[in-house]
């Protein structure tokens, strides 16, 4: 299975790997637009307030533009390590057992605007660049990842799970997915426990030995963990909280 998580904005500093390497990293279709992002990216932080406008970040986050500038040298580290916040604390993937680990870096993947999707264990640098964002020298990152985001999903000979936020949602359109959102037991969608909830379904997957082949299956594996979850549709379940 493939399940697509959303990312962080924040990411971890640092990391034991070697430098980036595209070959590494999995769905290599990807690659000649990694490359052409990488390399924008890149350029772009040599400017750096038109790094700071086009990132929407402020000069108190310049380190930022600094690690961009430095995409193709520094350390890397797998993608469950790099990227932070609610929905990773609650995976909380260092505690995971080694045969858990094994099935989270197969089976979680993360949507990335720089990379367009990382499996969990691909090693990956920090970086700083949003789904929404527009680059000067390439325009939307929708417009740069659709075309090559959507044939590599439609190609995937898996069951996919989709997880991932609206500004990542955009980036490539996935019909045969389950898209799951949050919930209240009212039916309101939720923000605050929008995360942690994706994060402990992510956690539930990789702790199963079983492995969901439809949503049938993905709402056993969740009610099993303890999580609520309810199908409303032939591809859609809600993941209610409290």
């Amino acid at each position: 299975m493939l399940v697509l998580l959303p990312p962080s904005e924040t990411k971890a500093i640092g990391g034991e790997g070697a430098p980036l390497d595209l070959d590494a990293l999995s769905f290599p279709e990807l690659n000649p637009v990694r490359d052409k992002l990488v390399s924008a990216l890149a350029d772009l932080a040599k400017d750096v307030p038109a790094s700071l406008k086009a990132l929407d970040i402020s000069e108190r986050q310049v380190d930022e533009v600094h690690r961009n500038a430095s995409l193709r040298t520094s350390e890397t580290t797998p993608a469950l390590l790099r990227y932070t916040g609610v929905l990773y604390d609650n995976l909380d993937f260092p505690s995971l057992k080694k045969a858990e680990k094994e099935r989270a870096y197969e089976r979680l993947a993360v949507a990335s605007a720089l990379f367009g999707a990382v499996r969990g264990g691909d090693p990956v640098p920090a970086y700083r660049l949003s789904g929404g964002t527009t680059l000067p020298s390439h325009g939307s990152l929708r417009t740069v990842w659709k075309p090559a985001l959507e044939p590599v999903f439609e190609e995937a000979d898996e069951f996919v799970v989709d997880l991932r936020s609206g500004a990542y949602s955009s980036l490539a359109r996935i019909p045969h997915a389950v898209v799951v959102r949050v919930v209240t037991s009212e039916g309101k969608v939720v923000s605050h426990f929008n995360k942690a909830h994706k994060g402990l379904l992510a956690r539930a997957i990789a702790k199963s030995s079983a492995e969901p082949a439809d949503l049938k299956g993905l709402v056993k594996l969740a009610r099993k963990a303890g999580l609520t979850m309810v199908p409303t549709g032939a591809r859609t379940a809600d993941l209610i909280t409290g």
